[in-house]
């Protein structure tokens, strides 16, 4: 599985309940649209490091890196470099 579709399954299933998968934009801010919050973030990173083998230091914890699909896969696309 790729990482557009592996991070597009694991928000879709753990945090779009009762909202239409059409509604998840791949650059539109997670936050904002109110799909994930502060504790989701946590569980995003833990899918992440999990998933693709990747350490997430604190600091790589900020909007540039977490804030949108295509956020995540730049992120992910960099740390495995």
């Amino acid at each position: 599985m790729e990482i557009r579709e592996s991070i597009r399954s694991f928000i879709i299933d753990n945090f779009m309940l009762g909202k239409s998968p059409e509604d998840l934009s791949e650059s539109g801010s997670l936050l904002d649209l109110g799909i994930i919050d502060s504790t989701g973030i946590l569980e995003l990173v833990q899918y992440i490091e999990e998933t693709f083998e990747i350490s997430v230091d604190d600091a790589e914890l900020v909007p540039e890196n977490f804030d949108s699909i295509d956020n995540l896969i730049g992120f992910i696309q960099k740390k495995s470099a």
